[in-house]
């Protein structure tokens, strides 16, 4: 049985435009319409089995990008720490300068 990666969504959202227009469609429609299979083959005109194939080669692909690139693991990071400034400051102004801070972080991702 093929099971759905979930963890791919947010390498497909960083790397997706990267992906032919025809394998990011079936991953759309996969992940994010939940279509079978079944139902994206009839759709786009091609074997279940051709389905299955590009959505595997998306997964190699997006994985490829990440390891090489690294962006979505980066956007965490930077996401992170934002999210920690926002925790320090003893102080409404100190905690008022982070929070800036760490929305300017968040403007980044």
């Amino acid at each position: 049985m093929f099971e759905k990666n979930l963890a791919l969504v947010p390498l497909f959202d960083a790397y997706g435009e990267l992906l032919p227009e025809q394998k990011q469609k079936m991953f759309e429609l996969y992940f994010g319409d939940d279509l079978s299979l079944s139902e994206i083959a009839e759709e786009m005109g091609i074997s279940r089995q051709g389905v299955r194939d590009s959505i595997k080669k998306c997964e190699e692909q997006l994985l490829f990008f990440e390891e090489k690139l690294g962006l979505v693991k980066k956007m965490q990071k930077i996401a992170d720490a934002a999210e920690k400034l926002r925790l320090l400051g003893n102080t409404d102004s100190e905690r008022a300068a982070l929070g800036e801070i760490a929305n300017a972080l968040d403007s980044l991702i």
